[in-house]
């Protein structure tokens, strides 16, 4: 087990901005900035899951990053204008701010998360790929820099092919490798791509012993096992059970400012729980979470889940964007410009340990009473948070382990 990793997440979201149809003509103050996006950036990643899931086929795995898709389409409404600017802004939930307050409160979220904590990699930026010829408004690029940790370059779209391989190794070496080919079918007319990437690797502040690890049987559904190797511990956990709601929650740690929270359905309740989950319910459970003796069966897995989110964005509010009517004239004056596609890509795996310092074993100090049995072994729902930002880095459901 050595030298593995406890979880590792990315997350890179394609906005290619393609031109539009020719026959038309760090203080106190600034934690707090931060902070504000935290209920809006939720109530969209909810939004963002019950739309993703309800275009799921049965058994599929949902995993994306909410704070991903918020940052990128933040990051693109520095440069709209209009209509295309307010639908933006009322589909993320920012109707109370200004585009001043959102970039300030960006520049400060990406400040908090760049500050690197030991044994934790936690990197999130954008990337602007501009062709070769074609100048973006010197303030838009100024813009991303600044506020978004973003990082510009010239690539020619007219070899697609060459172009995409290009955007793919900047790509892949900012998330280390873990996504490849992101970006594909480049359009030559394209003007821009705008790529957001979260990538967070981490280690259990407990990590599992490996010699425990044994195989077992996942119910994917009624008709459905697989077999998985499940990982065991006892240990101390956060840990509460919501019986009015059908639900058993419990805390992962990770080593530095980063937890995933699994919220475990009773058998044959996901679709209740999914009905009616939001930031409220997420709150109630963080704050109801006591530390209890937990004996936990997890399984190992390692996912990856793409999606187009056009259709998802544009049921959601966002469709002048798309459109020939669309006003990105903060990105360009003289070229019309419009989103001609939003990808997304994610990545997740889970295993026992972290690096081979994890195998020192640490002995915990355990109350006389009977430990809780957290048994994942059907769907789950998962959350990766990050506490110093309150932002939900990464979160989906776990339908099938071995997909």
């Amino acid at each position: 087990m050595h030298g593995t990793f406890a979880s590792c997440a990315l997350t890179a979201l394609l906005l290619a901005v393609a031109h539009a149809d020719h026959h038309l003509h760090h203080s106190h103050e600034g934690e707090q900035s931060c902070h504000k996006l935290s209920p809006p950036n939720a109530d969209f990643a909810f939004a963002l899951y019950k739309s993703l899931n309800s275009k799921a086929a049965a058994g599929k795995n949902i995993f994306y990053s909410p704070l991903g898709i918020s940052t990128a389409l933040s990051m693109l409404s520095t440069g709209a204008r209009g209509d295309t600017q307010s639908q933006l802004f009322s589909t993320l939930g920012y109707g109370a701010f200004n585009q001043a307050q959102v970039n300030e409160a960006y520049e400060h979220l990406f400040h908090m998360l760049g500050h690197s904590q030991e044994n934790q990699q936690l990197d999130v930026g954008n990337l602007a790929a501009v062709r070769s010829g074609f100048s973006p408004l010197e303030q838009f690029l100024n813009g991303v820099k600044q506020f978004y940790s973003g990082e510009a370059f010239n690539v020619d779209f007219s070899k697609p092919e060459e172009a995409a391989a290009e955007i793919n190794r900047r790509i892949a070496s900012k998330t280390q490798d873990k996504i490849k080919d992101m970006v594909k079918d480049l359009d030559p007319q394209m003007a821009m791509v705008l790529i957001n990437y979260v990538f967070f690797r981490g280690q259990w502040e407990k990590p599992f012993d490996g010699n425990l690890t044994y195989k077992a049987d996942f119910q994917v559904d009624e008709a459905t096992k697989v077999q998985v190797d499940m990982m065991k511990r006892t240990g101390r956990y956060e840990f509460y059970s919501d019986n009015q709601n059908f639900t058993t929650v419990v805390m992962l740690p990770y080593k530095g400012n980063t937890s995933m929270m699994i919220v475990l359905p009773d058998e044959g309740k996901m679709k209740n729980v999914e009905g009616f989950i939001n930031k409220d319910y997420l709150r109630h459970w963080h704050n109801s979470l006591f530390r209890n003796n937990v004996n936990l069966f997890m399984p190992k897995f390692s996912i990856s889940a793409d999606a187009s989110l056009d259709d998802t964005l544009k049921e959601m509010g966002i469709t002048d964007a798309f459109e020939n009517n669309a006003d990105f004239s903060g990105m360009s004056d003289e070229v019309k410009l419009k989103v001609s596609k939003v990808s997304h890509q994610a990545v997740l795996s889970v295993d026992e340990t972290g690096t081979e310092a994890a195998a020192a074993t640490t002995i915990e100090v355990m109350p006389m009473s009977m430990p809780e049995v957290v048994m994942l072994n059907r769907p789950f729902m998962v959350f990766i948070l990050e506490h110093s930002t309150r932002s939900i880095l990464f979160m989906g459901k776990i339908n099938n382990p071995t997909a």
